[in-house]
């Protein structure tokens, strides 16, 4: 796990190559650009150094300047990085780790290839020179890596299949420039920090940065399953290699035949998946709540430490430390529990939102902070049970068609009118089911966050910015389902959008704002598979979300782990907001300059009024919006203050 950072300059004798490194001819450039070339790409490392304590190393020429944080894991006396070929024309930065290395290792070793080191970067750079644009379908594993022609002055750079690594980039006054963070970006001279005032809007819907270009106007990220092409002097161009597609079967033998044929499937992959995951040269430790998928994780994988959080609060549902010390008692693992208190989590609100690089509402993040510290004190390397709700179909919300179902017999104009009046009824039990129910599943979802309608959000900003609603943004790939039953339409959607801009986001900053690796080996390419053709079926039994995977881990796990609903990272948000801690914090941020320039005062103060006791989704509509506010704070300090 790494940081990775460069830039190319479109300029013609822009700089000059590093001493006793490959480049060009030096002659026109003078030793003042070459120091402030070097000078610019030590600042973007240094903005990264959190990713890479154990080493960082930098490569240049005329054109290109490639900078690389490492935190060792595999090969820890070689696999230095930037790494070069044999003939010195390409350049490899990487951050990831790649689970199949060694089977490729020793087809590229057949083929010719030599190599000087026991690690999997190795595998990328003459991977590329074997396969050319073809490598990233050949990788199992998580990563986001650039690779330098310096012969063809050409960039290319891919991200992995579902978005676990992140890999950001600009292009700005000639120059190309990515890092692996957006705050690896910003210290260049040629970028212009502005604020992407679109992507604030399309947030308050989503609760998380839903466009590919970011909060950062200019400022892009690669796509999941995409690659990037930069040839200098042009502009980037982006292509797809992968989609995460599913193929539901159909549901044609008994009952108990295909159950049981299912559950064997689902055994071997998943445990052939941890296995593959636990490739290191250091120890491997675990996250351990109370839920079924870390527990899984727990049992399968080949460590000894698992680490847990709660809040210090009296609700059984926000402490999960009891139930995961006891399973981890079970298991005959060291179990270390955190709880975190009020004062800890205000305190660590404006640090979360600085190492997201965006905003996010999701307050889950604050609580991953602490369990990745508590973690990195022990251990560098932890797995995690990210990705099997969004693979076997595990959100509660996916069970809606199934409660849906019925009432949907009733032909459309008649549940149109009867959503209209239900609409003008009080915020009553029902209510929201009948206005739902009038309404596609293109209307009604577009993720697993929900917050402000396009109206809504409207209303809320001082200046809106036109945005496409919600539901345009998602048109295209929701064409991409048709024929699919509603629910995995749902879950198609999730594994676009939400599972790469909330829950991977978070789990990445998070784990790496304390040089901590996080695995998941459930967001595995030969995972996803056998989850992609999982009958709809067996992913939602009526009410039961995640039924099959369910029924397989009842083969290792208690049967209170086994069937315990879905919590999540549960944050006492309630409470939080409405204590004087909370109170104050909202009043800082409520009254700020950012506060006037974005949203409309009387709206804003409604909002606010509207939360606190049994008031959940406007709770988490203030929460959105104090979590933009703080990290505005955070990244335009100048425009902020009151």
């Amino acid at each position: 796990m790494c940081g990775i950072c460069g830039f190319i300059d479109g300029k013609q004798n822009a700089g000059a190559p590093e001493q006793g490194q490959s480049g060009g001819d030096r002659s026109g450039v003078s030793r003042r650009e070459e120091g402030a070339r070097e000078q610019v790409l030590e600042k973007m490392m240094e903005a990264i150094y959190h990713r890479g304590p154990d080493d960082g190393r930098r490569w240049m020429s005329e054109t290109a300047a490639i900078g690389f944080r490492r935190l060792s894991i595999i090969d820890l006396e070689m696999s230095a990085q930037p790494m070069l070929n044999e003939t010195g024309d390409k350049v490899l930065v990487f951050n990831g780790e790649i689970y199949n290395y060694k089977e490729l290792r020793q087809e590229l070793l057949e083929a010719g290839h030599q190599f000087k080191t026991q690690g999997d970067s190795e595998v990328l750079i003459h991977g590329y020179e074997e396969w050319g644009e073809q490598l990233p379908e050949r990788l199992r594993g998580m990563f986001a890596f650039a690779i330098w022609d310096e012969k063809e002055q050409r960039l290319y750079a891919a991200r992995d299949y579902f978005g676990i690594k992140p890999f950001f980039y600009t292009l700005s006054r000639d120059t190309f420039i990515f890092a692996s963070e957006i705050k690896g970006i910003l210290p260049h001279p040629s970028y212009e920090k502005k604020l992407n005032e679109e992507a604030l809007e399309q947030y308050l819907s989503f609760q998380y940065s839903a466009l590919e270009e970011t909060f950062f106007q200019g400022i892009f990220q690669l796509k999941p399953g995409h690659f990037l092409i930069y040839e200098r002097g042009g502009r980037p161009r982006t292509g797809r290699y992968f989609v995460p597609k599913l193929a539901p079967e159909a549901m044609k033998k008994s009952s108990q035949e295909l159950e049981t044929e299912w559950v064997e499937r689902l055994d071997r992959t998943v445990a052939e998946s941890v296995d593959a995951h636990m490739v290191a040269d250091v120890e491997i430790g675990t996250f351990l709540s109370g839920g079924v998928d870390s527990a899984l994780i727990a049992k399968e994988f080949s460590g000894s430490k698992a680490f847990t959080v709660g809040f210090d609060y009296g609700a059984e549902k926000f402490n999960e430390i009891p139930l995961a010390r006891q399973l981890a008692e079970e298991l005959k693992l060291e179990h270390s529990g955190k709880e975190i208190t009020e004062e800890e989590f205000w305190e660590a609100v404006p640090k979360v939102l600085y190492h997201l690089d965006e905003p996010s509402g999701d307050p889950s993040a604050v609580a991953l902070y602490f369990v990745a510290r508590e973690a990195a004190k022990k251990v560098k390397v932890v797995v995690s049970g990210e990705g099997a709700d969004e693979f076997f179909g595990g959100y509660r919300i996916y069970c809606e068609p199934n409660s849906l179902r019925r009432y949907q017999l009733l032909p459309g104009f008649l549940r149109r009118c009867i959503a209209r009046l239900a609409a003008r009824l009080p915020k009553i039990k029902g209510r929201s089911f009948l206005i739902r129910g009038s309404m596609p599943v293109e209307q009604r979802f577009i993720g697993n966050a929900n917050l402000f309608t396009e109206q809504e959000r409207k209303r809320l900003l001082k200046s809106p910015t036109g945005a496409v609603s919600p539901q345009k943004l998602l048109e295209a790939d929701y064409e991409d389902t048709k024929g699919l039953d509603d629910a995995s339409r749902m879950q198609y959607i999730d594994l676009l959008h939400w599972l790469p801009g909330d829950i991977l986001q978070k789990a990445d900053r998070m784990s790496m704002a304390h040089s901590l690796e996080s695995r998941v080996p459930y967001l595995d390419r030969e995972v996803f598979k056998t989850a992609r053709e999982l009958p709809a079926g067996y992913k939602q039994n009526g009410q039961i979300s995640k039924y099959m995977f369910r029924e397989m881990t009842r083969r290792h796990l208690p049967e209170a782990s086994a069937a315990r609903k879905k919590l999540g990272f549960p944050v006492p948000l309630e409470t939080f907001l409405s204590s004087p801690m909370g109170a104050a914090a909202l009043d800082k941020a409520f009254s700020s300059k950012a506060a006037e320039q974005y949203f409309d005062k009387e709206a804003l103060e409604e909002l606010r009024r509207g939360c606190g006791s049994g008031r959940g989704n406007t709770n988490r509509k203030v929460w959105a919006v104090y979590a933009f506010l703080t990290w505005h704070e955070v990244y335009f300090p100048e425009r902020t203050a009151g």
